[in-house]
């Protein structure tokens, strides 16, 4: 990798993988705070649109380059040494052609929305444990950049959409959370749709009851959330295992009481669909999962 490949990642995935996420954002931008030091007051602001980032409190900012280089105490070759361990999906989706992780403007068109019936979406479907669950998921057809794509779709509350399939992770349209309710006083989060599939894979064995779901589609959508923790008795987290869902749940766990953190179940993966695909859902695991 060399600087201009890794300035090329989106900044708020750099900043997510150690574990900093926005108090606050937009379209155009979004608020940290310091990630170099501690303060209570968002000073830190990405340029969306630029990937920049500027720091009010220092009066400093620049590229990705720039803040790893500080964020580091190193210099340009430790910046890409430590970026090479990384594992960026706006990076890996440059491999594909005229893919990107998320596209902010509207540099494409939706062609058809269909029920799941592509051959290669069900089985990587089936590959992921959650081949029984396409009633929550779509089959897009877009086109961008004068080429043609499809994908498994999962819709967003803006109406865009999250596309997956073995060679892309894209959304189309703006990006935002999906909420699903059932007029409960219980609140589900998961940090991606597959989570959320594979929970409801295993919903039953748990012997729980149906509560509300946020699906993030981001952690660092979390921001985009905190007004609507008040209205629940109890939240269950199921986020990944690692930095940003750590700084995720405990984001939440100040802001709620009410908040439990379930990554005890599925403590030795990186996720929940993780555990799913390696482990056999019977009633064994149900009693454990219930402990």
């Amino acid at each position: 990798m060399n600087c201009k490949q890794f300035n090329s990642i989106l900044l708020e995935e750099v900043l997510l993988s150690l574990g900093h996420l926005p108090t606050k954002q937009n379209e155009k931008e979004a608020w940290y705070l310091n990630p170099f030091g501690n303060e209570s007051q968002a000073s830190f602001k990405i340029n969306k649109s630029l990937n920049k980032w500027y720091l009010f409190s220092e009066g400093i900012g620049g590229n990705n380059t720039d803040f790893m280089k500080k964020y580091l105490n190193t210099s340009v070759n430790g910046v890409l040494i430590w970026a090479e361990n990384q594992n960026f999906s706006s990076f890996q989706n440059q491999n594909i052609p005229d893919q990107k992780f998320e596209n902010s403007s509207k540099n494409y068109e939706i062609l058809d929305v269909n029920e799941i019936q592509h051959p290669a979406l069900l089985e990587y479907l089936r590959e992921r444990k959650v081949g029984n669950q396409t009633q929550f998921l779509h089959e897009i057809y877009y086109r961008m950049n004068d080429k043609n794509y499809f994908g498994i779709g999962f819709k967003n509350d803006s109406g865009g959409y999250e596309i997956r399939n073995k060679y892309s992770k894209i959304c189309l349209g703006k990006k935002d959370i999906s909420t699903f309710k059932n007029d409960s006083k219980s609140l589900r989060i998961f940090e991606g749709f597959f989570d959320f599939l594979s929970f409801k894979n295993v919903e039953k064995f748990l012997e729980k009851e149906p509560s509300d779901y946020i699906i993030l589609n981001s952690v660092a959508m979390i921001s985009n959330i905190k007004k609507s923790l008040d209205q629940y008795e109890n939240i269950e987290l199921y986020f990944d295992n690692d930095i940003a869902g750590n700084r995720a749940v405990e984001m939440i766990k100040n802001e709620s009481k009410n908040a439990e953190d379930c990554r005890v179940l599925y403590s030795d993966f990186k996720d929940l669909n993780e555990w799913l695909i390696n482990k056999n859902v019977d009633s064994k695991v149900a009693y454990r999962l219930k402990r």
